[in-house]
């Protein structure tokens, strides 16, 4: 094994004709992992009915809240059409509308900003930590006015937010935090796992989450027994929760956002594996970091103490500086690498092309494209580097037997590092696109 491992690391790269490290062949990175089980469970639903929530006597539905409420430790939980949705009314409850503004990260998903938006809200940024990638509360604390109405942190990539701070502020500010844990399933703070750790918290069942359902399909915690009411409401056309006949009577102003009870069984099944795939994958993803962290010049994420990671992505940050290379480099060390990576069979990715508030649809009013851009740079300085420098891994590593997979992405990694003389040449040559070139040419 050794001398395998000599091999790969002294061989010419596969950029440049060499062998792959990752052979096309490699066992492992399928997700979701559906079993006989899961098949079962949509089988059930597909022959014995009801099709619709909101069927009566429809029983997948309450099982699934039911057991996630157990799993988060929170007294409610409702499902709902996707995780945006799942945003959308949790800001929805807590009385978010017209005039109203709502702090968020400006390194995100842009279904974060879009929920608060649809809420007749709007979403004002603030900047991310180094190394955890999650909103910082002193920029959030500055984003924040007379119209700030909520908090909507986001538990980025399955790594909690300082939600002790950002409670804090919203204690001072008497507004609700409102948890985005669509990539944070079973991710714990202080003992708390991720939906109970503010007014309400808001998941994605998407395919390629941590917990997954077989189309789309989302889930609001809470502990709020009014708030909980109103969700209920809200999800199926304003109406409230049928004692006998449906009545179809709206007391609110809502839409369809029910969840399909077939989703629902997928999703009640997997979580029956829920723990045990996150045990599982744990040894295989912290012995890929443990190898990456000795790289020189590579950042790995970083967990605050009291905190646990639920892995739903890995961002991995090249440090130019100590690389040899100035910050004018940092785009193209992140090209370079993100070439040579992928050549050598490690499925590495951008992910977010640009930061939130630097997207048409939520820059500020009034502002030329180029003075917007300019103030993005200047107000988001972390999370412009991080989104310029950084690559991801997603999905793959969600197998709990990707671990001999997750070996051989290490196994490239440290050829690549082998090769640094040629990535620094490769990254000095010509400038590579940027996030303000990715807006300007999508």
């Amino acid at each position: 094994m050794a001398e395998t491992t000599h091999t790969l690391l002294t061989a010419e790269l596969a950029l440049l004709g060499g062998d792959r490290a990752v052979p096309k062949d490699s066992d492992g990175g399928t997700w979701p992992v559906v079993t006989a089980d899961d098949e079962r469970a949509v089988l059930r639903v597909l022959r014995d009915g009801p099709l619709n929530a909101a069927s009566p006597g429809e029983p997948e539905i309450g099982r699934l809240e039911a057991a996630w409420a157990e799993a988060t430790g929170t007294r409610h939980c409702v499902a709902v059409a996707s995780g945006t949705v799942a945003l959308h009314l949790a800001l929805r409850g807590c009385g978010i509308g017209p005039g109203d503004e709502v702090v968020v990260p400006a390194l995100t998903m842009n279904a974060t900003a879009h929920a608060v938006h649809a809420a007749g809200g709007t979403a004002v940024f603030g900047d991310i930590e180094p190394g955890t990638y999650n909103l910082d509360p002193r920029s959030a604390a500055a984003a924040t006015g007379p119209r700030t109405a909520a908090l909507l942190p986001v538990h980025l990539h399955g790594l909690p937010a300082d939600m002790p701070a950002l409670r804090r502020l919203a204690e001072r500010l008497d507004v609700p935090v409102v948890e985005d844990a669509a990539q944070a399933h079973g991710a714990r703070l202080e003992g708390r796992r991720a939906g109970a750790l503010g007014t309400a918290g808001c998941f994605s069942l998407h395919p390629h989450k941590n917990l997954p359902t077989c189309g789309e399909g989302g889930l609001i915690t809470t502990d709020d027994d009014e708030l909980h009411e109103r969700l209920v409401s809200l999800r199926n056309f304003g109406e409230r929760a049928p004692v006998g006949a449906r009545t179809y009577i709206s007391h609110h102003a809502a839409f369809n956002a029910r969840m399909a009870p077939v989703a629902a069984a997928f999703t009640h099944s997997q979580l029956a594996r829920f723990d045990d795939y996150a045990r599982r994958r744990e040894p295989g993803i912290r012995a890929f970091l443990d190898r990456l962290v000795q790289l020189p010049g590579l950042g790995v994420p970083r967990i605050p103490a009291g905190r646990t990671h639920a892995w739903h992505i890995l961002r991995l940050m090249p440090q130019p500086e100590a690389l040899g290379l100035g910050p004018e480099h940092r785009t193209g060390l992140r090209a370079a690498l993100h070439r040579a990576l992928r050549a050598e069979g490690v499925p590495v990715s951008q992910y977010q092309v640009a930061p939130l508030p630097a997207h048409p649809a939520f820059r500020p009013a009034g502002m030329t494209e180029a003075d917007a851009l300019d103030w993005v740079a200047e107000r988001f300085p972390v999370t412009a580097a991080v989104v310029d420098g950084s690559l991801c891994l997603q999905r793959r590593h969600l197998d709990p037997a990707a671990g001999p997979l997750l070996a051989r992405y290490a196994d490239a990694f440290e050829k690549v590092w082998r090769h640094l003389d040629l990535i620094r040449q490769m990254a000095r040559s010509r400038p590579a696109p940027g996030w303000r070139e990715a807006l300007r040419k999508g």
